[in-house]
Formats: structure tokens, sequence, C-alpha cells
């Protein structure tokens, strides 16, 4: 059996709360959604089509094509179902691979030791049947398997991506912070920005917002950026299948005339390192780079798009009472300098958003690292009330 062109249950996973955004990436690639849950969503799918996902999601964090699911009670359970697996069928003699696991089992209160079952099977099983066995190690540059176990029920993968997806592989110099690209992504994706329209991002910080919204208008996908996934270390794997994929890529990227993307901070080190990022994303000519005071970001009269800025959320007191003022100057900007553009915040601190002194419209759920933050949506209204009626643009 070839796990390329034999379809299985996949699960593509992604990071709290940016679901509905995968889900919705998914469809539009024309895959049929069997489960959507918090974390991911469960499709079927051959390994070469997770190709094509692992090129082409933005805000996915792995693809893991199902081996199998057991019973299992004991570690020594999972070690006796994966002894009789055809590992030789999927892994090299001379390979190297990796374990991973999400383990939810009383007996287990260390997930390493459910890893090292897996990797004694595999390894046992090749002494077994071909007197040799693979190299084994943490780094994700190999064949990656994954066991999934949650009380009696076990699962186990190939992880067909290996490093996490929701890293774009670009950011060469992550600054101060940074959000995460996938997040990024989600955040752009669930704004009503039309792709065309001019993107406003004071406070760039390494530029992970700017750098998003330029790879989102041009449908640039995240593939580009990387050249090694795990599906290439499968046994079966076909290079044919991913330089076509590849080439797809190259094929739907579009140029956008007019865009504007305006990104600004007051840091000189955090601009350079931003521009640097541009360019390896290469997307530098697409941004407009300047160093000053958010107050002082350029804001086109044509072409209105949106606003957007992810100011600091603070963790100190003192930090708090400097921000207060940073979130009221935030407010004033967009009321005073940004009618007919869309307004968006994205924060961690909801007690500092009141300061900005707008109602906003939407409030969406989102989650970074281990803080609840929102994206906040304001309709910056020109001359008299009017209604905003633009949706979320799709993905190409």
């Amino acid at each position: 059996m070839s796990y390329f062109t034999t379809p299985s249950r996949v699960i593509i996973t992604c990071h709290k709360r940016l679901a509905p955004y995968l889900e919705q990436e998914v469809k539009n690639l024309g895959f049929d959604i069997e489960e959507a849950f918090v974390t991911g969503l469960r499709i079927k799918a051959s390994i070469n089509e997770c190709i094509k996902l692992n090129l082409n999601l933005y805000c996915a964090s792995q693809v893991l094509y199902s081996l199998g699911s057991f019973t299992a009670h004991h570690p020594d359970d999972v070690y006796r179902f994966l002894l009789q697996m055809p590992w030789e069928d999927i892994i090299a003699d001379e390979g190297y691979f990796s374990v991973t696991s999400n383990v939810q089992n009383p007996t287990i209160n260390n997930s390493m030791f459910a890893n090292l079952r897996v990797k004694d099977a595999i390894v046992d099983r090749f002494r077994d049947k071909k007197g040799t066995r693979p190299t084994t190690g943490s780094d994700l540059i190999g064949t990656v398997i994954h066991l999934f176990w949650k009380n009696d029920s076990a699962e186990i993968f190939i992880d067909t991506s290996g490093d996490s997806l929701a890293r774009h592989s670009y950011r060469k110099i992550p600054g101060r912070a940074p959000m995460l690209e996938a997040l990024a992504s989600a955040t752009i994706l669930a704004s009503r920005w039309d792709r065309n329209s001019t993107f406003i991002n004071p406070m760039c910080g390494s530029g992970t917002l700017a750098i998003e919204a330029a790879l989102i208008a041009t449908n640039s996908r995240p593939g580009l950026f990387r050249d090694n996934f795990a599906f290439m270390h499968v046994l079966g794997y076909d290079r044919e299948i991913y330089y076509a994929e590849q080439d797809k890529l190259e094929q739907q990227i579009r140029e956008v005339p007019g865009l504007r993307i305006i990104a600004t901070d007051y840091s000189n080190v955090a601009i350079a390192n931003a521009k640097k990022n541009a360019i390896a994303a290469g997307v530098a000519e697409l941004i407009d780079f300047e160093c000053c005071d958010f107050a002082d970001t350029e804001v086109p009269k044509e072409n209105k798009g949106v606003f957007f800025i992810n100011p600091e959320y603070g963790d100190r007191l003192g930090e708090i009472a400097e921000l207060e003022e940073t979130y009221a100057r935030i407010g004033d900007f967009m009321k005073q300098k940004c009618g007919g553009y869309f307004g968006y915040v994205f924060t961690g601190n909801l007690d500092l958003a009141k300061k900005i002194g707008l109602k906003a419209k939407r409030r969406i759920e989102f989650y970074t690292s281990t803080i609840d933050c929102r994206l906040l949506e304001y309709e910056l209204y020109e001359g008299t009330r009017r209604e905003f009626n633009k949706e979320p643009a799709p993905l190409a």
C-alpha cells in the first residue's frame, strides 16, 4: 500500500482560536471538512494531498496522516501495537526519524517516556526485519512519527510537516515579542481588508503583520519559503509531485496594482530588521517602511483600507500607566486621521483598550502564548455616518 496515494484520516492542527480561518483555507483548497474542533480539523486525504496542504496553509501547525488507531491502557500496549506495523515501508533503513506526542494518560507523567516506547517499537521492528536500524533524535529533520494518546484511545500518525507550519520560515530576525506568523495571518483573514486597498501597520516591530498582509494580498503561500518537510523523508515520496505543487504556488502569485502597505515603528533597529525580514519574504518592494512615532504615520486619502496596530499589553504597573496614554493616543489618531478606514487593534489587555475611547463593532477572540486576546474592529466614519458593507475577502 502506498500512503502517498491512499486516503486516510488527516488531522490538521492549529493554535487555539485559529480553527475557523484554517477551516476556510482548507475548504478553499477543495477539501471537505469531516470535523472541526478548537485546535484543528479532520479531513480525508492521501500524503500527496498533504503535500498541497503543507505548502498552502497560512494558519496551520501540523498536517498529520493517520496510520491507525488502537486501545492502549499502558505504554506496553503502545509498544506491542506499533511493533506489528511495517515501519520498514515508511522509514529508510539508513534514515533518521523523530517521535512527538500528545499524551493524556494516567500511566504517563512524562511524555518523553511515551516517545521512547514508540521509538523502541520502531527500532525493534527494524532489527527483527532488516537486521539494521535508522538513527533517531529530537530534531525534526527526517521522518516524524506522532502519537496521540488520550485516556485509553491512541492513534499513530505520520507527521507530514515536521517543523511547525505556523512559523513561515522567512523571518530571520524575530525582534521583541514577535507575533506568530500563523496568528498574524489569521487576524488579517478575520478583518474586512479586501487585499487591494491600503494596509497601514504602525508599531510594526519585526514586520510580521505587514509582511503577512503582502503575502496574502499577492496570494504568496508559506510553502515558498521552506525546502524541508517531513513528507520528503517517507519512503515512496515522489519529488515530482512536490515540484508540481511548487510550480502551482509560483503561478498563482498575483500582482496588485496600486497596493500600498505602510509599516512604521519608532525604533530604527526594528525598521531595519523588518526590512530584512521583508526581503527574505520577497515582498520588500510592496511595503513602505518608515521610522517615526505611530501618530506621524502616513494615512493616504485614496484607496482607503485598514489601520492595523498591535500595541504592547503591559505587565508592570509603570508600563500600564504609560500605555494608558498610548492607547488613548491610538484612539485619537483613528478618530482624527483614519476616517473612511476600518481600524483594528490587537491586544491582550482589554482594560487598556477602554482607553481608546471608541466602541468596537466586533471583538474577535484570539490567543497568543498564554494570553487571552481580542482583535477589536472599529468603523471609522468619514463625514456623516455611513454603513460599511465590506465583508472579509476570501483567499484567492
